[in-house]
């Protein structure tokens, strides 16, 4: 990962990170407020030798450095503590000083400083006074050569310990400030754990090391809008209305040489969006004046009579059986213009049904008569009949959902197509989160800055010359860079969402 990948990395988990300096920062504030405070005192020592002679003195100087260090040895030995504990009534144990008392030689100097502390600043003063005290008599017990008077090394006290207003310990700035950076390292390492073990599919990027299939489309969640009929919802202008616009502007690149085009829809696993997806389209077509044909070929877990409020009684299952036939079953939905073939009574063998030369005859059939036929398939891990289903048509519509299909799953799902020498024309990343610009925004890296209320329209069937004249429209906008980027239909969406 380079610089800029981990940057992105933390803006697009940057709850993540922020969640884990909070629990640092609370972290630091429950040892902080449950650390019991400690005072400490500090006593200092001057070691010398007395002498008269320059020379003598340089000498003896050195010699008392050198000392020094064992008598911090002293001050952390077992013999002063029980001296100390003696001198202090005994209300202290020569395990608990040992363990309250610090000692070290000042460097450079003939100076040994002594430090307690204690929850009580007084007995912090106390033992560090008693602390320096004992340690120059034992200094003087010590180097006194036996049968002699005097001592060749001197220590006296030259400060004495005083009672400390302030605890030394805990220290809350101190805490905070390693509370926030070990939750912010933490935080920064986890985001980026998750970015390096993420194999779900968020942006062209992520498709593009699966197929070199182009993004047609990126739909946005909007909970509201598929609540809606489609016809109402799609006729609105909201940033999920406008994705399937876009979405239907891309289709006109796709299979150019063909008048009349047959799309397979479908995706890797279920609740992908792509019943969702093969209706939107559809009624988009429809409203541009495009003839246009939908039928529902997931005979397993049929859903489109429901969703569009339809007679489920004939469907697709009865035209393959032969009961009737497909312009008996085809309906109406609504004024959109848009016909409609449903499931049908579900059949106890769907797999047989469309793969039968009756589904080939049906599919040639509406060729012949629509502009556009899209065939709403199962998903293509569960069962091959989507994959079978594209091989007689002129491409499948991958359909993926943002942050949910891995590439694992879209790469074995795009094999299968492939077994069967279909191709796939193009993916939707389906629910892609909204980036919030204004009141709506767009997910290609530009937003609007319009109010997108609702406004009702009435759609209707364009002329032939007006539907000329919108197509013109729409590549002469393409082309200036007014609704997407210059190159086409394969550059949209190539921003994370």
């Amino acid at each position: 990962m380079e610089l800029r990948d981990y940057w992105l990395t933390i803006r697009s988990r940057w709850k993540l990170v922020v969640a884990c300096v909070l629990l640092g920062v609370a972290g630091a504030a429950v040892i902080t407020w449950q650390t019991v405070p400690l005072y400490a005192s500090n006593a200092s020592i001057f070691v010398s030798t007395p002498s008269n002679n320059a020379a003598d003195l340089s000498s003896g100087g050195t010699f008392a450095t050198q000392r020094i260090a064992s008598y911090v040895d002293l001050v952390s030995g077992r013999q002063l503590a029980e001296r100390v504990s003696d001198d202090l009534g005994g209300s202290i144990s020569p395990d608990t000083l040992q363990s309250e008392v610090t000692a070290e030689a000042v460097p450079e100097t003939v100076n040994l400083d002594i430090t307690a502390e204690d929850p009580d600043p007084v007995l912090a003063r106390d033992i560090t006074q008693a602390y320096a005290e004992s340690l120059v008599d034992l200094i003087a017990q010590l180097e006194t050569p036996e049968g002699g008077q005097d001592s060749p090394i001197k220590a006296e006290v030259t400060q004495d310990a005083e009672i400390s207003d302030a605890p030394v310990s805990p220290n809350p700035v101190r805490n905070y400030g390693l509370g926030f950076l070990l939750g912010l390292l933490v935080g920064v390492g986890l985001a980026v754990l998750r970015e390096l073990l993420d194999t779900t599919i968020a942006s062209a990027e992520d498709v593009a090391t699966v197929s070199p299939a182009p993004i047609l489309g990126n739909v946005h969640a909007d909970a509201t809008a598929v609540r809606k009929a489609p016809s109402s919802a799609l006729a609105e202008a909201t940033p999920w209305a406008e994705s399937f616009r876009v979405l239907r502007t891309n289709m006109q690149y796709v299979e150019v040489d063909h008048d009349h085009r047959v799309f397979v829809i479908s995706s890797s696993l279920p609740s992908e969006g792509k019943s969702t997806t093969s209706v939107s389209l559809a009624v988009t077509l429809a409203l541009a004046g495009e003839k246009v044909a939908l039928v529902e070929c997931d005979l397993r877990r049929p859903t489109m009579a429901d969703r569009l409020e339809l007679d489920n009684a004939v469907g697709t299952t009865s035209v393959l059986i032969g009961r009737v036939g497909a312009s008996e079953a085809m309906q109406d939905y609504g004024d959109t213009g848009l016909h409609v073939l449903p499931c049908g009574p579900r059949p106890p063998n769907p797999s047989e049904l469309l793969q039968s030369q009756a589904m080939g005859q049906l599919i040639g059939d509406l060729r012949a008569q629509y502009d556009v036929v899209i065939l709403d398939a199962p998903p293509l891990l569960p069962v091959t009949d989507a994959a079978l289903l594209a091989a007689q048509a002129d491409g499948m519509l991958a359909v993926v959902r943002h942050g949910k299909t891995t590439r694992d799953q879209l790469q074995h799902a795009l094999e299968r197509v492939e077994s069967v020498g279909a191709k796939c024309v193009g993916v939707v990343i389906n629910l892609s989160p909204v980036k919030r610009g204004g009141r709506y925004g767009y997910g290609y890296g530009y937003g609007y800055a319009y109010d997108y209320s609702p406004v009702p329209t009435k759609s209707r069937k364009l002329s032939k010359a007006e539907r000329a004249e919108r197509d013109a429209q729409e590549k002469h906008d393409l082309d200036a860079g007014d609704d997407g980027p210059d190159e086409g239909p394969s550059a949209i969406g190539t921003h994370r969402s």
